[in-house]
């Protein structure tokens, strides 16, 4: 931690020790009075003193130190201003775990550290809180602490979800041609239609992934449902072990999914070599590769088998196929030549003999061809429109290609760092400090707001929903801010892919902590309005990242707009309707 905190952490210790004095106009034997210096001794003027209030004295107004020495008071002023404080602190432990975790990932990379370890240290700040909410004081104290816990959470949720995802829209958006934005394209200034982002299809995962994982919510809430109380403890335990299974299960498709997408990866790059190919055959054909009943004409598959035999043995080498993949253009795709020579050797050599005989070529070449038909939905005429299903095989193989993020993987270089040790220390060192923040001053930060809502009679959801989200989500925010203003499809999926995967981590990580609570101590389940919110904004926004990737500037108004009505919800259901 920087020096400059150091001073600002011994005012709050310090000032946990003040104590003041109040003027009495009635005199005791027990305090000490000192007199005003205004008023004379007279016995028919009321007597006006200054009182010292010793520490043993105990005020009528009292408010109990966290920790027996962090200040605290009953004040509203004073306990928005410990809100602020503690909540600068929280920020200040989320940033240290944001910046160590990036350290450590550049180093170690994905695998097990970055989808096991990291994404639960980001949602760490958020889970602390919703611990020290329900673990302070009697099952009362707890019962009443606790919807700091589900403000929080819900409010967490929320912003993510609504002012944050808006903003990456409104910031990072580009000029929209074909269904797709073009990377650092913005002429079209603030159309609703025609500029926007554009995603991969990973991040439509990760919004499905999101939006499966408000199952736990579905389960808790279901005696509410029903109207049976028998078994709402039951359906906590339920939902706590479903929880934990889909935050498990999260966790391993973390850990595998770099893998996953280095073979959705391969797989389309396969594609496109086979379409790139069959172009070229198709043009060196003069557009004639199938018959009038739509078979493949082997004759003419036979005749571009000799144009590529340069040496005519009726056998195409690994040289003579490299020399036909070099001159072949796939689109400005960056493709390894000698990966697709590779690709094109496996599909077709079957005598796996390191050469293609005639008949293997023309075997290679009828499958393929089947293979385009079938993707490029062929008519039943296709010999009059054998280049329309190949020119929509490219298409769709060419977007699939771009979907899946494939040709930007070189987009964002990554530099290895020049000293791993001391970055591996430093790392360390950071999101130990951070960790060690978040839980030191969760617990005061709570209590602060508790305070609060005691002086100020707002309900203590409101003020957890609003204030606290700001403080554990704002590092992650403002960078996701900044790196959409990027402006490039890349940097757009993974912001909205880090965005998803938070709501995500909220729901099962920060669920099962706060479930767990629930169950241990036996406090009572009565979040039926916040849970509603909850599943309205996930479902909402997941079916929307789902279903589509690209999104126009009109979609960030539904975001923006899901925020008011959250909050406006929340209020008519329980202190309308009378929910809670």
């Amino acid at each position: 931690m920087s020096s400059s905190y150091v001073p600002f952490l011994l005012l709050l210790i310090l000032c946990g020790q003040a104590h003041g004095r109040f003027i009495s106009d009635t005199q005791s034997a027990s305090q000490d009075l000192i007199s005003d210096g205004v008023h004379h001794h007279r016995s028919h003027i009321p007597r006006s003193y200054l009182t010292l209030n010793p520490f043993s004295v105990d005020a009528e107004s009292t408010c109990d130190q966290t920790y027996g020495f962090l200040p605290c008071t009953t004040t509203v002023l004073g306990n928005l201003f410990l809100i602020l404080v503690y909540g600068y602190l929280m920020f200040l432990a989320a940033t240290y775990l944001s910046n160590g975790s990036e350290m450590l990932l550049e180093i170690l990379g994905p695998g097990i550290i970055g989808g096991l370890f990291l994404p639960i240290l980001g949602a760490l700040p958020d889970a602390m809180l919703i611990l020290v909410s329900g673990l302070s004081g009697t099952t009362e104290t707890a019962q009443s602490q606790v919807s700091v816990g589900m403000g929080l959470l819900a409010g967490s949720t929320v912003m993510l979800l609504t002012v944050i995802w808006g903003s990456c829209v409104l910031v990072g958006k580009c000029d929209i041609e074909n269904s797709i934005a073009i990377d650092n394209k913005d002429t079209k200034g603030l159309s609703l239609t025609g500029s926007g982002v554009s995603t991969d299809i990973w991040t439509s995962y990760a919004a499905r992934i999101m939006a499966i994982s408000v199952i736990p919510f579905l389960i808790v809430q279901l005696p509410q449902l029903l109207n049976s109380t028998s078994g709402r403890h039951l359906a906590v335990l339920i939902s706590l072990i479903v929880s934990v299974v889909l935050l498990v299960s999260y966790c391993l498709y973390q850990v595998f999914q770099p893998w996953i997408q280095r073979r959705k990866i391969a797989y389309a790059k396969h594609k496109h070599v086979i379409s790139g190919i069959l172009q070229h055959l198709k043009n060196q054909a003069l557009g004639k590769l199938l018959k009038d009943d739509g078979e493949p004409d082997l004759d003419i598959i036979e005749k571009l088998f000799n144009t590529i035999d340069q040496d005519g043995d009726r056998h195409l080498s690994y040289s003579e196929l490299s020399a036909l993949i070099v001159g072949i253009r796939f689109d400005e795709i960056e493709l390894n030549k000698n990966d697709a020579v590779d690709k094109v050797m496996k599909d077709f050599d079957t005598s796996r003999d390191s050469k293609i005989s005639v008949e293997e070529f023309k075997v290679g070449v009828s499958k393929w061809l089947n293979k385009a038909k079938r993707a490029g939905n062929a008519n039943s005429d296709p010999g009059h429109r054998s280049m329309k299903f190949l020119s929509d095989f490219h298409s769709r193989t060419k977007q699939e290609h771009a979907l899946l993020g494939a040709g930007d993987q070189s987009d964002e270089v990554v530099e290895g760092a020049e000293n791993p040790k001391w970055t591996s220390l430093k790392a360390g060192l950071m999101l130990l400090v951070g960790t060690l923040i978040a839980a030191a001053f969760a617990d005061p930060l709570v209590d602060a707001v508790d305070n609060f809502s005691d002086a100020t009679s707002i309900p203590t959801f409101f003020i957890s929903f609003i204030a606290l989200p700001l403080a554990t989500n704002s590092s992650e925010s403002v960078s996701a801010i900044i790196f959409s203003s990027r402006k490039k499809i890349r940097t757009a999926s993974l912001t909205f892919s880090e965005l998803y995967g938070a709501v995500t981590m909220n729901n099962i990580l920060c669920l099962s902590v706060f479930l767990a609570l629930v169950y241990i101590r036996g406090l009572s389940w009565d979040f039926s309005a916040e849970v509603l919110v909850i599943l309205i904004v996930c479902v909402v926004m997941g079916i929307l990242g789902s279903l589509r990737t690209n999104y126009p500037l009109w979609t960030c108004s539904i975001a923006f707009l899901l925020y008011p009505f959250s909050l406006a919800l929340v209020y008519v259901l329980d202190y309308v309707l009378g929910w809670s």
